[in-house]
């Protein structure tokens, strides 16, 4: 059984070298997108960044949360959380609703326009490298020691500690350990996190929660467009079934 994993990223230490961007473009095999790491942002082809803020540097990626908000609006299972921790997306099963999208507190996942077979994109925290004892591709690509990963409890200690004895280093708060109910990727600065462009002014209770007391006032219209997505996802399903043994039957004859 998997211990529950997650990232620290202490801000001081990051020297914007771009290795991490550059590791997250190899094991999830990405391409190229800006010749200037510096100046790129998250899409459905780069799943990490790196942004400067004067003289420091700060990293955005999925912060896969504790209860996340994007699994609670998923109509249909397609993404859920590992017990490794992270938050995973299964394409075979998501049917493009985008409600994910709009959940999402932090604004991560970006969607696959210019397909034709769209796929929610966004970093899964190499859920299967770390399953196979590996870290994960941008924190081993690190030279300074910026993104620590291991188990929750020990990062949770590293920063509560790296706090508690350079309290003139570094702002006084851990970003994401309460944020949305608690994440797994926890980041330490020597600034304000508003100043590195961080969401504030989060609710500290999971965005699941707000979920469900919104279907307790509306059960009728939740139950009923539920109900409706369901039924069209079985009846597209179908339609493309039945086109598929048309076909078949077409090309026999």
């Amino acid at each position: 059984m998997f211990k529950e994993k997650g990232i620290l990223f202490d801000v001081t230490l990051c020297i914007g070298c771009g290795s991490c961007y550059e590791a997250c473009k190899e094991v999830n095999k990405l391409p190229q997108t800006n010749n200037d790491f510096l100046k790129d942002h998250l899409s459905d082809n780069t799943f990490t960044v790196v942004e400067q803020y004067g003289e420091l540097y700060a990293r955005k990626l999925c912060m896969h949360c504790n209860d996340p908000a994007c699994a609670s609006v998923c109509l249909v299972g397609a993404i859920t959380k590992s017990p490794t921790g992270a938050v995973v997306y299964d394409a075979e099963k998501c049917i493009g609703c985008r409600y994910c999208m709009q959940a999402c507190p932090h604004k991560i996942p970006r969607y696959e326009w210019g397909t034709t077979h769209p796929r929610v994109r966004k970093c899964n925290l190499c859920d299967e490298r770390v399953k196979t004892g590996k870290l994960p591709g941008c924190v081993d690509a690190c030279p300074t020691e910026a993104a620590l990963f291991g188990d929750m409890d020990q990062i949770i200690e590293i920063a509560k500690q790296r706090l508690k004895e350079n309290p003139d280093k570094y702002y006084q708060h851990i970003y994401g350990l309460e944020e949305a109910g608690g994440s797994h990727v926890l980041v330490i600065s020597p600034v304000p996190f508003e100043q590195l462009g961080f969401g504030s002014n989060l609710p500290l209770e999971p965005m699941p929660e707000f979920t469900m007391r919104a279907m307790e006032k509306i059960p009728s219209v939740v139950v009923g467009g539920g109900a409706f997505l369901s039924a069209m996802y079985w009846l597209t399903k179908r339609k493309n079934q039945i086109a598929k043994e048309e076909k078949k039957q077409t090309n026999g004859n």
